[in-house]
Parts: structure tokens; sequence; C-alpha cells
């Protein structure tokens, strides 16, 4: 379970700050994968800040009011660094870290202090999700990390991508998961809205994963809903989604974007952004100085009115915005939680 010294610190940052309590750190822009529903991979970048800049930038969230940072990329496990960053991090944030499955198992040392490791992993069959991954071994490496990190008594999770090529196979990859006492939350197959001069593009444009069903998605949206009132592995909010329900059956969004508000983006190059595809508008380094502007106020309000994603996670975040929404969001989670401590008992137990 999380030290006492942490939950403390957390809430008096709850506190301190009035918005922002969530941000991803897209920390590398390299990727070993070829996933067929992204475009990370083909645009990959060597550059990247510094070890010291990171725990600096780090600093700089902790005092701005963060409580929660999950780092992806790219495969944010391909930096040398990432032990060090990661032990930094899990000491002021809830730290979440995204693994394509091909690291994890690599990296055991690295993870041993962080909050969750999301494996992402998008079908049980293995032909599949190697198709899905562009990269042959895939579901195997996968399945390895989970194995080694839950062995470990490293709290991981999995983390598929709802998307017309797996659809019909999400109710009973959660069930598997939910079997073997394996958290699972989800990520929405979206495609970027090509704004101008965006920080970087994520998902790729791809019929094979648009999703055509919009009854089957309504059913298995019915199917979550249900089985996260039964289980307590199943790491999605009854509000999200209500959320996304409610889109698909009518176009209609019941949330307005909280980018550059209850969350922001930071790239590889320390750059921040209300989310990805939205341009740089500071460094993180002088996010201090530029967070309460009437310049960052006049952005929040113009995101506020866009409409033109469907990403799962910035939904999310827009709808557990705020003081009352990150204690909406603990009240929903403590079970996750219980379940988390009555496992670990369980694993203590059985070494005597």
């Amino acid at each position: 379970m999380m030290p006492s010294t942490k939950v403390l610190s957390l809430l008096r940052r709850s506190l301190k700050s009035p918005r922002t309590y969530h941000a991803q750190w897209m920390i590398t822009r390299k990727c070993n994968y070829r996933c067929r529903g992204c475009s990370v991979w083909t645009d990959q970048d060597s550059v990247e800040i510094s070890t010291d800049e990171v725990k600096k930038g780090l600093d700089i969230l902790s005092e701005l009011g963060v409580l929660e940072i999950v780092f992806s990329g790219g495969n944010p496990l391909l930096r040398n660094d990432i032990g060090e960053i990661l032990d930094y991090a899990s000491k002021r944030f809830i730290t979440t870290v995204y693994d394509n499955g091909s690291m994890a198992a690599k990296k055991v040392d690295a993870l041993r202090n962080v909050d969750f490791v999301a494996i992402s992993l998008d079908s049980l069959e293995e032909q599949k999700n190697d198709y899905l991954k562009g990269v042959p071994g895939a579901w195997k490496r996968a399945m390895n990390s989970i194995d080694t990190l839950k062995e470990e008594g490293i709290h991981v999770g999995v983390s598929p991508t709802i998307s017309q090529v797996n659809l019909h196979e999400i109710v009973d990859l959660t069930k598997y998961f939910i079997n073997r006492q394996i958290p699972i939350w989800y990520c929405f197959y979206w495609y970027d809205y090509p704004f101008e001069d965006g920080m970087f593009s994520i998902g790729k444009e791809n019929d094979e994963y648009k999703i055509r069903d919009k009854d089957a998605l309504v059913s298995v949206i019915d199917e979550l809903l249900r089985l996260r009132e039964e289980s307590e592995y199943v790491y999605i909010t009854k509000k999200t989604l209500d959320a996304l329900r409610h889109l698909v059956l009518t176009g209609e969004r019941t949330w307005k974007c909280k980018a550059l508000d209850s969350f922001l983006i930071v790239d590889h190059r320390g750059r921040v952004a209300g989310c990805h595809s939205r341009e740089p508008v500071a460094s993180i380094f002088d996010l201090p100085d530029v967070w309460k502007s009437a310049e960052f106020d006049k952005l929040r309000k113009q995101y506020s009115q866009c409409t033109k994603c469907a990403y799962l996670c910035y939904i999310f975040y827009s709808l557990h915005s705020g003081l009352s929404g990150i204690l909406d969001l603990l009240r929903d989670q403590w079970k996750n939680a219980r379940a988390l401590f009555r496992e670990e008992q369980k694993a203590k137990m059985s070494g005597f």
C-alpha cells in the first residue's frame, strides 16, 4: 500500500491546487513496436531532456499541485535512466508507467516503487495481437511481463485499446483478467484531428480500427458497467462509461474538455501543451510563471469548446476535474485499493 507520508503529502497538495491534479509525461519518442493504430513509431526523435531536467520538471509539477503522473511515450522503459526517474516520481505522485509489453519483465527493479504498470494488450489471440502491434512475439512478451510483475508483487494491469478489430472480445478479455485478479483499464481508439502546429501525433487514421458496429459497442459498455459493479478489478469509472455510452448513442458530449486545466501534457523535450494534438504553449521550466496568467486562462476557455477527439484518458480527466472530481474518483477507486491490499496480504501469508 502507499506509504502514509506519501498519502499525507498528496492530501496537502490536493488542497493547494484549484485545478490540475493529473499530468501525462510522454517522456520519450522512441518506440520498438509498429502498432497499426499509432503513428509514434513513424516519427521518432532521439532528443530528450536529461535525468536532472526531468527531476526539476517533476518538482515543478509537484509545486503546482499535481497528484498523479503517467509516464508514456513511445515506450518510457526504453530510457536508460527510467529507474531513477520512476523512483524520484513515485515519492511525490501516484505514478503509472505504460509499457507495450516488451520491456517490463526486463525492468523489474526499475518498477519496484511505482503504483501501477499498465501493459498494452489488445487481444487474447496471439496472432491477432502480434498483427496489431506490428511485431512478432508481442503477445508472448506481454503475457510474460504480466506474469513476471504479478509474481514480483508489482501492481500490474492490462490496458487494451477498444477498436472494431477487438470489439467483440473485450468482454471476454476483461473476464479473463478479472479471474486472474489483474486490474484492467481501457483506451478507446481515436485518431488525431490535424491541428496546426500540434505537439505530435499519436492516433493514426485506420479504417480497420474505426468502430462501425455502434450497437455492439453500446452492448460492450453496458456489460463493462455491470462487471465493474461485480468486480474490484475493472478500473474505469461509471461516469466515464456513461459519458462514452451517451456519446456513441447521441453524438453529444456530457463534458467539456479540461485540457490545461485538470490535466496537462509534457513531451520528451519538456514542452507543455493542453493535449498532444495542441501546440506547445510553454516549457515545463517556465510553467510556474505562466500557469496563472491571463494567457493560460484564455487557452483554457478555448480548449473547453473543443469537440475534436474522444481519447478516453482526456474524457476521464475532464469528467473528474477539480477537488470534487478527485474526491469522486477516490471514492470510486477505494474498492480497487482494498482489493490490492487483500492481494498483498494473501501474498505475504503464503510466504510463511
